[in-house]
């Protein structure tokens, strides 16, 4: 197990449905990650902004195969979610998916659980139906998306996690519960928690203030992204201190048996 866990956050501004100038764009941001970074965080649908016509997006296999070059080039694993076509049969469907690839090219996947109704994310993506808790380098990582923050039964660690990976769309206008929600999340579950979200203006007129941000398990704001201005973010995770102080102050043993289904 490795005992510090370097982890870079990336808030960029992102060009509306346009995969392609994106990924081109996050190419040349993630030239300014130090050489010793282990993991490295893009929002949420960073190849596009969040939309509701994935159908306009083209090119999953084409970031597919760009995460898998960029891990390999800088030695990180790299995560981020995109909109993503599943073909079943003749039919298909789209999901949120969180990808988070590592160096070697093996690739993981979270789809999003919680569906903002609001936006109508529903009414053009399926859901998903289960936590993904990645272990890489010995940290165990669950991967989650924008709108899961806001499930506290969801995001419960039940000993099963060291930190958890938020990657997000989160309007400005919504600013206090984002920052708010991320330490909440920390201090609850006894876990690092990365919230990664964009700047700028989308294609729908929302604009988004980024706040992204590293916690640690005692809510402390390790680092904080810039308001309003693309972003790179370094933070240092440390598995001493945070076995420490969930055996100076062990929350776990009286927690609620709640479960996800």
């Amino acid at each position: 197990m490795q005992e510090s866990l370097s982890v870079a956050l990336i808030q960029p501004d992102l060009h509306w449905l346009k995969p392609t100038a994106n990924r081109d764009h996050l190419a040349a941001l993630l030239l300014d990650i130090p050489s010793q970074t282990d993991v490295v965080v893009l929002p949420e649908m960073f190849t596009s902004g969040f939309t509701e016509k994935p159908e306009l997006i083209s090119g999953d296999q084409k970031t597919m195969t760009w995460m898998k070059a960029q891990a390999s080039l800088h030695q990180v694993a790299l995560a981020g979610s995109i909109a993503c076509e599943i073909e079943q049969g003749s039919d298909s469907y789209f999901v949120n998916r969180l990808l988070f690839v590592t160096p070697a090219g093996e690739v993981f996947h979270y789809d999003k659980c919680h569906l903002f109704q609001m936006g109508d994310e529903h009414k053009r993506y399926r859901s998903g139906d289960n936590r993904q808790i990645v272990e890489y380098k010995g940290w165990k990582l669950l991967l989650t998306i924008c709108y899961d923050l806001r499930f506290p039964v969801f995001c419960r660690n039940k000993s099963d996690y060291d930190a958890m990976i938020c990657v997000a769309n989160w309007p400005a206008v919504r600013r206090h519960p984002w920052r708010t929600l991320l330490q909440a999340r920390a201090i609850e579950n006894q876990a690092y928690v990365l919230g990664v979200n964009r700047v700028g203006e989308d294609g729908k007129g929302l604009l988004y203030n980024g706040d992204s941000m590293a916690v640690d398990f005692q809510g402390d704001i390790l680092v904080d992204g810039k308001e309003g201005c693309e972003s790179v973010l370094v933070a240092t995770f440390s598995m001493s201190l945070l076995r420490r102080a969930r055996q100076q102050f062990p929350v776990w043993q009286d927690a609620d048996n709640f479960h996800f289904s």
